[in-house]
């Protein structure tokens, strides 16, 4: 696998603030649930496809029903960005759920709780 060149890194960046904005503000669909977060944008060097990771912030009916409001609204989303983006094609629009966040929270609290039953049982053998 190559590096992303310093051009591509930039598009990369310009792509997952203006989806942010687009699904942030211009999108009414009210199965996106309101707290979602585009946590990446992949666009690939010939501008063909992105890939989008997004991030929701609820229960597994939220995010089912947000990654479905988002690919039935991916043609308007498409549109808005090739309208605010002045790049020579705009990709095709491919919409990931990254649940990265929640893994981590949750071995967060595991590791938590292990950390305090290691406590416990050297507080009770002094």
């Amino acid at each position: 696998m190559r590096k992303n060149s310093i051009k591509n890194t930039r598009i990369n960046g310009e792509v997952q603030k203006e989806l942010s904005k687009i699904i942030r503000e211009e999108i009414k669909d009210p199965r996106i649930h309101p707290m979602t977060s585009v946590m990446e944008a992949e666009v690939a060097p010939d501008l063909k496809t992105c890939k989008v990771y997004i991030s929701v912030l609820g229960n597994e009916q939220a995010k089912k029903d947000t990654m479905t409001g988002l690919s039935s609204a991916v043609g308007f989303i498409r549109r808005e960005l090739a309208r605010n983006l002045n790049l020579r094609n705009t990709p095709e629009i491919r919409f990931i759920l990254d649940e990265s966040i929640e893994y981590g929270v949750s071995m967060s609290k595991l590791i938590d709780d292990i950390a305090a039953k290691e406590r416990l049982s050297h507080g009770e053998e002094e």
